[in-house]
Order: C-alpha cells, then structure tokens, then sequence
C-alpha cells in the first residue's frame, strides 16, 4: 500500500521554494530542483503540479478534455514566509520553507492540508527516484467516498485501496501483475478482492463538523501509474504513485453534485446513448452458431419478454482471431442481422485487443506493417498469451494505431453490428505477465506502467472513432470492462466478471455507486452473476436489481447451465417478466436521466448522499440507492427475505407498488414478497412512463404517456424532466428534440405544475395525449384554467408538445 511510516524515511522533501513567477492563470515557483505550478481552472478549481526532472508535463494521462476556460480573476500575495493565491471561492497558502500546500474555501474551512512532523515541518510531499508520497491532515470522523471501482462500503475510510486495472479471476494475477501492496492471498471471488478492472484517482474528502454535517472538497490525482491509498490512520491519509508526475485538481466544492459536475466538465460527460441501448440485453459466453442465437431472440419474443439486443461473446470468431467470423457456424452474416433486425435485435460482438501472431491473418499483417503493435524495450513485439495464443496488443497511444482500429472498426460495424464490447482490455496478457510491453507515445518508449491504467480508455476512444467513420451521425454504442477517468466520455461499463452469490449481488450496489459519482454513469452488473449457478429465488432478485440499473445484461460463463429469464420455470418467469416490464415502463424517466448525466454529469445510480449529503443517515446507506433523483430502490440481497427496512431521507415518499405515502427522515419496513422489489417515488416528482408493456424500445414512440405525478406533503418546489427525439442519431445536436420541464410547486392546499417545452420537435414524434396519473389526495384538476374530470384518479388530455399549466386543489 502507500509506504509504511518505517519506508518513510527513504523518502525526501522537495526543499525550499522561491522565484516567484506570475502567470495568466497562476503561478509558477521553483522548488528544489523542481518547478511547482498553480492554475486557477475555476473560481472553485485549482490544478497543482511538481515537474519531473525538472519538466511540467501538460497531458500526463488521456482523461483531460475539458478546454480551459476564460482566465479566472485571482490575486497573489508573496512574503518572505509564503505565497497566497486567492480567488472569490478559494485560497491556496504555499509556504516556503520548507515547501508545504495547504487549501482553504473563501470562508475559511479547509480543503486540505499538508501533515506535519512532531517539529511542525511538512510530510506533505515527499519523493524517493521516480515515485512520490502526499500525506494530509484528516478528522478522526471524517469520511471518503470515489476511487471507483472498489468492492466494499461506499465510505472507504478505514481501507488500504489500490488501482490497478486487473483480470480479477486471472490464477495468481495479483502476484502476476506485482500488486503486491494487495492481499495476494484473496482470489477475485472473495468480495474484499482488490484492485479491479477500472482505476479512477478520484476522491471526495467528507469533513464532518461538531453537528455532523459534511463539506466535501474533490480531488483528482491526473496519473495513470499505479497508486496506492491509505486511510486507515487515525489523523491523515496518504497517497503514494510509482511514477509520473504530480497532477492534481482541487476542487472546492462544498456540495458533492458542484463537485461531479467540475469533474465531468474536465474528464468529459458520457454522450447520449441510443435508446435500444436502455433496454433489456442477452448474452451468453456459448460457441453459438447463427440459427441458435436467432433462436435465442424468438423465444424472448414468444414468451413476451421485454428485449432490444442480443450479444455474441469469443465464441463467434475464427479461432479468436479479432474481426472476423467462423463461417462453418455463421454462413451469412449480413441475413443474421437482418432477421435480428426485423425481429426487433440488435446485435453486438465482442471485440478483445488481442491480435493473434499469425503470417497470413489480415489484421496481424496489416497491423505489423504498419508498426502498431507495442514492443518491448529491445524493440521487438510484445507477446502475451491469451485466448488466440501467441498474442500481440495494438499500441493505442499511437494515433497511427487508434486510425488502424478505428478502420477495422468501421468495417465490422458496416455489416449490421450495431454496438462493440471491449473486453480483456487491462490489458489482460492471460499467463504472460504485462511489463514487458512498452508504449511508444511522442516516440519514446514508455513503461507499461505508464499506459496500462488506461489501455481500456484508449481502446475505446479508437473504437468510437470507428462509430463515427462508419455513420457519423449514429450514437455509438461501446461496452469497456477496463476503464480510467474519462472513460465515461466513450464508453459504458459493466463491473466485469462476477459470481452468481448474494454476496456479488450486494457488492454490486456500492461498487456501481462508487462509480457513478467518479463520472460513470452508465453501469450494471451481470445478471444474475457471471459465472456459478444461481438459485430460483437469486436469479429473482438478481433480475429485479439489474432491471432497475443503468445498464442491464444477463450474462452466463460457458459450461454453466442455462440462465435465460425462462431456465428456471415458469414461476420465476412470471417474475422475471414483471421485472422487466418494469424497466420498460420507466423507459421514459430513464431516458431522461440519462440525458442529465450528459448535460450535468449526474450520476444515474447513485448514492443517496449525492441528493442527501447533510444527512448523517443518508450518507452512511449502502444497500439502497437512488435512480435518477427521483426514484429510490431498496434491492433485496439475503436469501429468505420478504420484507426489509428502508431509509427514507427528508421529503415525502410514495411505495411504488402500494401507493402509501410515508414522511421522511425515518426508517420503514418495505414489504418484499419475492414478486416485488421495494421503491420508492419522491414527492413533488413527474415520473412519465409507458402506460403499457413493451416488448423492445422499437415501440417507445407512443401516442399517449402516463405522467406519474407524486404529491409533497410539504411547501417547496422540484424540477422534473421527460426528454423526446428519435434515440438514434445526433440530430438533436439541430434541435430535433422536444424536451418539457415540469415544475411542481406546492403552497399550501394548492399544487401547481407548469410544463415549459423546449426544441424544435422531430419526424418520429407521436405522442399526441397524456395520461396524468395522481398519487395523493387531489381533489380538482385544472388544465391552463378549464376544470378536468378525473377517473380513478387519472385524467387524460391532448398534448403534442405545447406548454401546459395544471393547477391541483389538494385535500388533507
């Protein structure tokens, strides 16, 4: 882990600072043999780095897109003691002698800052050759949340966490990839196994007051070396890097969405998805052949199971040689894709960055002749050993190389595929461990340890360039087990190979979370567990779970039985077909969640302390979440369980099954019959909805929606939103959306909801009604001033996309 106060002592300071230099965004200042740097990116965000060798690298990683904005007024004062760089929300104090950092927010609480020695003197930054440690000062309560993917409580205080990307279920991989700061004795089934497949240095600092309230200020450390963090101490926490420069990027925060959205800005925001994309996805890791993956789409469809895609795993190439097909077992590609077409499909390949080392095989011969493969240090191809064999890796931080992919790319998708999953991209080297592979980016020739976090990054930036040569105004679709800051921009994710064990089940919920406040939204897990045989009643609440997260897959590993919604009888395929209904009937409220994480970089599934983050209670729940801000889902992860307590934070909460209202701030008992799942509508939410099952998202452009309309039992006003357009192209970059905000104001026994309709509409559009669905006691409607009758308490109008105002008469 980062080093042990006993390996401290082989560590140094920098020295002393001094030759002040003002630039346009901040300072520059000599220290030791080293140059420091402050720029202002925002008022609230700060970047600091220390050359290496003397030399400040501008892009150290891939994971900063965001343009700098226009220059941010700050001052700077210099004495003969420190350097203080002020703007309107923060302050940075630099002391000179020695060399220390510390941060404060313009009302004087602290961002961080450095530890000190029993004599005072700073530990802040210490380095030993090319590795560095920052140590901080931390309250005995306070708390940290981020780094990702991690198994484990959301709040990581208390742990020792390393990032690493790494093949979890790989024999003896920890050893293999030298992770030694690591448990090596823990295999990946074990839930406290760690590191895993995506490595995100960012964290948020919770600092708690005497009240118990939290500030929150974000830090990302802009590296893509291994790193170790350490919080396990009483007083401080420690961050350690082998290798690169330090970068990072304060951000002040208070409030954890201010903070997400500063990230996201700078490492980019997902970009809308196509909508067959939130639906329901099967796979199977099974050497299928062309008729029995079409089969495979006809029986979800005769058996009226919602579905939009069907996946193919390893299996479908010839001999695991990428880019191409098994022609014994797939004859006809381009009459596959059009009978998955019309049965409502969509078909999606597995794509491994692997290329076999084979004389005669296209892709290694063009690749080779091109020069764009990673070799090592005396210059010859690097070979691992993975599912092809004697296996060579595409150098992706090579533009030569992410255009060599990306033509590939735009070839495999011209025969009707219409998504790419990228997967053993760590890069899994299967027996063969990874460091030999150097990169040779600028020229040079880079460590592996340099580039390895963020190989999945770099294969989906290529692979979404290859999206755009085939069709430019597609939305692509890519699925990346690997990842790094940023990947949200190109990609989604699932969180890799899991266990069908209620165990994985329940670890899925905070590794999922950890994530979507680290910029990922879009994210699931497999259903109902990669490898292993689920029980009836797991697969249940595995499918009731994975329905209800941004990304839903079922997914098998090859020689296990079945796991198809229909493997398990016919019971559990009543239930499992209701779980689904379910995501299909919120299909409208997800879709615009979605477009909210693209717009604001709000996390989908979520932790209830990115909504609640002054609630003590709040912040502490890890096995239950928020979807959208509006929707609270309690899943159920131990076998026997019909019924579990449920926090509700401040507001009013309506059961979605039982339509009973609850306060907030207060623990229920949510009934959870193994038909059901507990959730939860907040009140003062719009929460449109398909009125009826759906069987694919082909069927999402309806003639009426139902507008679930939740009442607040207090005073206030919340925001909703339903966004519309064709779910396909980039035609919305035009205006070709319709996007209506629902505000909902309560004063007293008066409710009022104002739609305000923005964009200029699109020719898929058919919505022509809606259906207002009342939860509450309302005792008259009234639209734009004329009296409604309402039924059963709904009450349907005409509406093709015009502003609206509904004023509600509200009884006790």
């Amino acid at each position: 882990m980062a080093p042990a106060e006993t390996e401290l002592e082989h560590y140094a300071p920098l020295g002393s600072a001094s030759a002040l230099t003002r630039t346009g965004r901040g300072l520059i200042l000599n220290v030791g043999d080293e140059r420091f740097s402050a720029e202002v990116m925002r008022a609230d965000v700060l970047k600091l780095a220390l050359s290496q060798g003397g030399k400040l690298d501008e892009q150290p990683t891939f994971a900063v897109v965001g343009a700098p904005r226009e220059p941010v007024p700050f001052e700077l004062e210099d004495s003969a003691e420190q350097v203080v760089l002020s703007t309107s929300a923060l302050r940075l104090v630099v002391r000179k002698r020695p060399f220390a950092l510390s941060a404060y927010r313009a009302d004087g609480s602290v961002l961080f800052e450095d530890e000190e020695d029993e004599q005072g003197q700073s530990r802040g930054f210490l380095q030993l050759n090319d590795s560095f440690v920052v140590s901080r000062k931390m309250g005995l309560h306070d708390a940290v949340y981020g780094l990702g993917q991690k198994t484990g409580r959301s709040n990581r205080r208390g742990r020792k966490l390393v990032l690493w990307n790494t093949d979890i279920l790989a024999p003896e991989v920890l050893k293999q990839q030298r992770v030694f700061e690591a448990d090596v004795s823990l295999h990946g089934k074990d839930p406290r196994f760690d590191p895993y497949y995506t490595s995100i240095p960012f964290f948020y600092h919770a600092r708690l007051d005497s009240g118990g309230d939290a500030k929150l200020a974000g830090f990302f450390i802009d590296n893509g070396y291994k790193a170790s963090f350490d919080f396990t101490a009483r007083e401080r926490y420690r961050y350690s890097f082998h290798g690169g420069q330090y970068t990072e990027y304060v951000f002040a925060g208070p409030e954890l969405p201010d903070i997400l959205a500063a990230y996201t800005e700078l490492t980019g925001r997902m970009q809308p998805p196509p909508l067959w994309s939130l639906g329901h996805h099967q796979c199977r890791w099974k050497d299928y052949d062309q008729e029995q993956l079409l089969a495979v789409g006809k029986e979800y469809r005769k058996r009226q199971l919602p579905c939009d895609s069907l996946w193919l795993d390893i299996g479908y190439m010839d001999g695991y040689r990428v880019y191409t097909w098994n022609k014994e077992r797939f004859p006809d590609v381009p009459q596959m894709m059009q009978a998955a077409e019309s049965d409502g499909f969509k078909v999606i390949t597995i794509v491994d960055p692997g290329v076999k080392h084979e004389p005669g095989y296209a892709v290694f011969e063009q690749g080779r002749a091109q020069g764009v493969f990673c070799k090592t240090e005396a210059g010859k191809l690097y070979m691992g050993q993975v599912w092809p064999g004697r296996t060579v890796f595409p150098d992706f931080t090579l533009e030569k190389t992410r255009d060599f992919w990306a033509e590939l790319t735009a070839e495999h998708l011209a025969q009707g595929i219409c998504g790419i999953w990228n997967d053993m991209n760590e890069p899994a080297t299967g027996a063969v461990e990874p460091f030999s592979m150097r990169f040779d980016r600028d020229g040079e020739n880079y460590s592996h340890e340099r580039f390895h976090n963020q190989y999945g990054l770099l294969m989906a930036l290529a692979t979404v360039e290859g999206f755009r040569r085939w069709d430019a105004r597609a939305r692509p679709f890519v699925l990346s087990r690997a990842g790094f800051a940023g990947i949200q921009r190109v990609a989604a994710q699932w969180l890799g190979d899991n266990f069908s064990e209620w165990e994985h089940l329940a670890m899925s919920l905070p590794m999922a979370m950890g994530l979507g406040i680290c910029g990922q939204p879009f994210i699931g897990a497999d259903i109902p567990g990669f490898a292993g045989t689920p029980s009836p009643e797991l697969a249940v609440r595995w499918f009731q779970y994975g329905t209800l997260t941004p990304f839903s897959r079922c997914h098998a590993m090859l020689g296990e039985p079945d796991q198809y919604p229909w493997s398990f009888g016919s019971a559990v395929e009543k239930l499992v077909r209701g779980s689904l209904d379910l995501r299909y009937q919120l299909l409208p409220y997800l879709y615009a969640k979605f477009w909210e994480a693209h717009e604001t970089g709000a996390p989908i599934q979520r932790p209830l302390l990115y909504d609640f983050q002054h609630d003590p209670a709040a912040r502490e729940v890890d096995d239950q979440y928020l979807l959208g801000d509006s929707l609270l889902v309690a899943p159920v992860t131990i076998p026997g369980q019909t019924a579990r307590s449920v926090y509700l934070p401040k507001g009013t909460w309506y059961d979605w099954h039982s339509r009973q209202r609850h306060g907030g701030e207060l623990y229920v008992t949510a009934q959870a019959p193994l038909e059901r799942i507990p959730v939860f509508a907040r009140g003062g939410a719009v929460i449109p909805c398909h009125a009826r099952p759906l069987q694919s998202t082909a069927e999402h452009h309806v003639e009426c929606l139902d507008l679930h309309l939740f009442v607040p039992s207090e005073d206030g006003e919340r925001r909703s939103t339903l966004h519309e357009d064709d779910g396909k192209t980039k035609a919305y970059e035009e205006g070709a959306f319709l996007r209506t905000t629902f505000h909902v104001a309560r004063s007293g026994s008066e409710l009022r909801v104002r739609a305000v309709v923005t964009g200029q509409g699109y020719p898929e559009h058919r919505r022509r009604r809606f259906t207002l669905v009342l939860h509450g006691d309302v005792r008259s409607v009234m639209l734009d001033g004329q009296q409604l009758s309402t039924t059963e308490g709904r009450v349907t109008f005409d509406n093709r996309g015009a502003a609206f105002e509904l004023t509600l008469e509200l009884g006790s």
